[in-house]
């Protein structure tokens, strides 16, 4: 039996969405919670997994198409179906009897040309759409560009384990399997043209573009920019490593400036505002929902840490590392990306000691971390000594804050990172 599977709210208010990438195409046997398809919200990426086990007859959007919540995303056919049809195939008739007709012959379903350049985009391997398998496996044969029908199978009805696709690449090496590549030296053939390359813009890239383009034009931004000397912050973090840190928890100079950041917004308040549309309110947000910019796979997220002020910097460091590895892999609740406060951006993890960051709208203010480096200072005696430096950029809202109270604000927060016992003394 067919079904329409229709696609459910995936956000509060969100009425729409588009279509990132297909994970199955059409003829595909799916298993139930199986993830069909990525599509991208004005918050993030969210995976759509199936309610059913059974067999996609009909995708009904492409790639970069909008979907509309509670219209048909996707057909499929009930495992039921599917199972009947494969038993009655693959099962030997009792002796005696006339063999029975065949209620549903799997058809070969030619792939529409949008699904075929995802494919391309992904691997360039041949087709595993009519082995039977689990997702597991196909992630694995698409890994080693494999053709899962050249492999057989030796669970029940011929579907294809995990151990045959190990046991076929002991046979087969994996140099061998891969067809053999080769990239045109343009260098060497000067009369050849390169031709442009043509890219559309769109999931979060485009929601990002929309976003920085919102708040330049409706927020007066202004920068200001300091040095924070963190050698004694990274001798802490180096101590909590020692007596806390696991293979599960490592404890980075991360949750420790947003810790501070939540001992200062105590004293500045209005840094943790955010004023609504029409600019006639202003509210003081209650909880510091801690926002850090990560470059993810799919463009930059903004999660954020949920009321830090009542966090531990053990329970902090837990946090950023669980939300850093679900944004890099562009797979987050969107829950995680909604109410944030005011934004880190560690933009020196990658390089460059200053930035003029823009503000994540509606908040109020962004930080942007440099990078740090070792460089002379004077010590209180006159000596020149070796210190670690890092230069951070603050942007705010002209309209909420001015110079003044973000220097102040500044200055509060650099006194609990460069000395890290009056953060410890201020926690509570």
């Amino acid at each position: 039996m067919k079904k329409e599977f229709i696609l459910p709210d995936i956000g509060e208010g969100i009425v729409e969405c588009e279509v990132i990438e297909w994970k199955i195409r059409e003829g595909d046997i799916i298993e139930e919670d199986q993830i069909v398809v990525d599509v991208s919200t004005d918050k993030a990426i969210v995976e759509i997994p199936s309610m059913y086990n059974g067999r996609i007859t009909k995708l009904h959007h492409a790639a970069g198409d909008t979907a509309k919540v509670h219209s048909p995303l996707f057909a499929i056919e009930v495992e039921e179906d599917v199972e009947a049809a494969v038993e009655s195939v693959a099962e030997p008739q009792p002796s005696g009897k006339e063999p029975q007709p065949v209620a549903m012959e799997p058809q070969p379903v030619a792939m529409e040309p949008q699904l075929a350049e995802i494919q391309q985009t992904q691997q360039t391997a041949p087709s595993n759409s009519k082995a039977l398998t689990t997702p597991a496996v196909r992630k694995m044969a698409r890994e080693h560009q494999l053709d899962l029908g050249t492999i057989p199978g030796t669970g029940k009805q011929g579907r294809v384990l995990k151990e045959d696709v190990l046991s076929f690449l002991a046979a087969n090496p994996i140099g061998s399997t891969k067809a053999p590549t080769s990239v045109p030296n343009q260098t060497s053939n000067p009369g050849v043209v390169a031709e442009d390359r043509v890219e559309l813009i769109r999931g979060v890239g485009k929601i990002m573009a929309q976003r920085m383009t919102e708040s330049v034009a409706s927020i007066p931004h202004f920068t200001f920019v300091d040095e924070l000397d963190v050698t004694e912050l990274m001798q802490l973090r180096r101590a909590l490593n020692e007596q806390h840190g696991t293979d599960q928890l490592k404890v980075t100079l991360m949750p420790l400036f947003i810790k501070a950041l939540s001992l200062a917004l105590k004293q500045f308040p209005i840094i943790n505002s955010r004023a609504n549309a029409d600019f006639t309110e202003l509210t003081y947000l209650a909880s510091h929902n801690i926002g850090m910019a990560v470059d993810g796979a799919n463009g930059l997220l903004v999660p954020n840490i949920k009321a830090v002020e009542q966090r531990s910097i053990l329970d902090i460091a837990t946090q950023v590392m669980a939300l850093t590895a679900s944004a890099r892999s562009g797979k987050i609740n969107p829950a995680d990306l909604k109410g944030g406060s005011i934004t880190i951006s560690n933009i020196g993890a990658i390089g460059g000691t200053l930035a003029t960051p823009i503000i994540n709208k509606p908040e109020v203010a962004i930080v942007a971390l440099g990078k740090i480096q070792s460089l002379p200072r004077f010590d209180p005696q006159g000596n020149v000594v070796a210190r670690n430096i890092m230069t951070v950029s603050w942007s705010g809202d002209h309209r909420v804050i001015d110079g003044g109270t973000i220097a102040r604000f500044n200055n509060c927060w650099k006194s609990y990172l460069e000395k890290p016992a009056t953060m410890l003394a201020a926690m509570v």
